[in-house]
């Protein structure tokens, strides 16, 4: 891995080519005004019939086992067909997973190794990728993904560095032209109750926003230990949410959630970050234990954006929009400026009666409702870019805290940082 030196971060400046076009994509991201909404995603009971689409999933550990499992489940006709993922372990306990609700998998659709996403992306029945694998690659992945013509639903982060969020850009524009549907797991944004609150403060009812806060406070997340005969990229991989070239830092890999959420309520990315963080308890990887940001959106407008993963203190994930006539916390609720409640979200009732608390249908199947909602009816859905700027987002204040510098939109989207290995591959790292 490369050293990381936390006061040289940012690198040169990449002012040609694809750097600049990033810029003119992201500063063409605003606010719609007037009475146009923005298109907000629908709200479905299940996607609707059509052809039968097949997917691969690249990355079949937990969380892309678990998206696999939510895709088969968004409607009829849905399939997994093919699976890759760097071990071998990862794909054969996937395929297990599937095996047990009658759903096989064929041996000859599996790849392991760090080019296995390829073979599987060859396969011409191969409609759909699920690409699950830590964000690192994600670029790459969805590059090729695109390359070969296939609708792709992708985790977030989508990217670590502005190197990989220039290339996801790049794709994202290269999707749109040749019509393949992007969906991203930034699943809040395909939740009926946010939804629905976030139509209520694009309406007025919080008035002018003011400020912000974003926050996602938890104990430390799990880790490995190094087993024998694992060198150093098998152990970094098999731990890779704690290690920063692969996952960007826990206020990426998770903390992007509440960021998004910031950015999809104001309507637009902040222009620069000044904050901090640091590492005391934390004994795995090489991420800090916490982070605290402030972004500045321009006219006087900032959001507080905190994460922390240390052990036995008081958690809390969410976020607060405050605005000229009231606040909101995004999810369900809105308050006037004395705490008396103005709105809030309709549950819906179960079979009792009894108002639920959670939607119908849980955010990480619609999400996969929507995209195949998008390919089968023509209804085009691309989150790539809306996504990258997030992502982007949060690397401006993780840049911010590792440096200690203000760091400027301007300035992140234009760097050289590249976090990875100049080559992928088993071995010293």
């Amino acid at each position: 891995m490369k050293n990381i030196d936390r006061r040289d971060f940012i690198g040169k400046s990449v002012m040609a080519g694809i750097g600049m076009a990033g810029v003119e994509v992201i500063s063409a991201c605003k606010r719609k005004t007037g009475n146009t909404e923005p298109e907000l995603p629908p709200i479905l009971n299940g996607a609707p019939k059509g052809k039968k689409l097949r997917a691969g999933l690249v990355g079949s550990g937990a969380r892309g086992t678990g998206a696999a499992i939510n895709f088969v489940s968004a409607g009829p006709d849905l399939e997994i067909i093919a699976l890759a993922d760097v071990f071998q372990d990862k794909i054969d306990a996937c395929r297990e997973r599937f095996a047990s609700f009658n759903l096989p998998i064929p041996a000859e659709n599996c790849f392991a190794g760090f080019d296995g996403y390829k073979k599987l992306m060859e396969i011409p029945e191969v409609d759909v990728v699920i690409l699950a694998t830590p964000p690192q690659f994600r670029p790459d992945h969805f590059l090729e993904a695109v390359t070969r013509n296939k609708h792709v639903f992708m985790e977030k982060p989508v990217a670590v560095d502005p190197v990989g969020i220039r290339s996801v850009l790049a794709t994202a524009k290269k999707a749109e032209a040749i019509g393949m549907c992007v969906v991203t797991g930034t699943q809040r944004r395909h939740q009926e109750d946010y939804i629905e609150t976030y139509r209520q403060v694009l309406n007025g009812a919080i008035g002018k926003i003011t400020s912000a806060k974003a926050f996602w406070n938890q104990d430390h997340v799990w880790f490995r230990e190094r087993e024998p005969g694992w060198n150093d990229m098998e152990y970094m991989i098999r731990n890779w949410n704690n290690f920063c070239w692969l996952c960007g830092d826990h206020i990426l890999d998770t903390h992007v959630h509440n960021i998004d959420v910031i950015n999809w309520f104001m309507g637009k990315h902040p222009e620069k970050a000044i904050g901090y963080g640091g590492r005391h308890r934390r004994v795995t990887g090489d991420q800090y234990d916490f982070f605290s940001i402030d972004f500045d959106y321009g006219n006087g407008i900032s959001s507080h954006s905190m994460c922390r993963q240390i052990d036995s203190c008081a958690n809390g994930t969410g976020e607060i929009i405050m605005g000229t006539e009231g606040y909101t916390n995004c999810q369900n609720t809105i308050w006037d400026l004395d705490g008396n409640i103005k709105w809030s979200f309709k549950y819906p009732a179960d079979e009792n009666g009894n108002a639920m608390n959670s939607v119908k249908i849980p955010p990480y199947v619609q999400e996969h409702m929507h995209l195949v909602y998008a390919i089968r009816t023509g209804n085009y859905v691309n989150e790539a870019e809306q996504t990258a700027i997030s992502t982007l987002t949060a690397i401006m204040g993780r840049t911010a805290a590792y440096t200690g510098r203000l760091i400027t939109w301007d300035e992140i989207i234009k760097s050289d940082m590249d976090l990875g290995p100049t080559k992928i591959e088993f071995g010293p790292v």
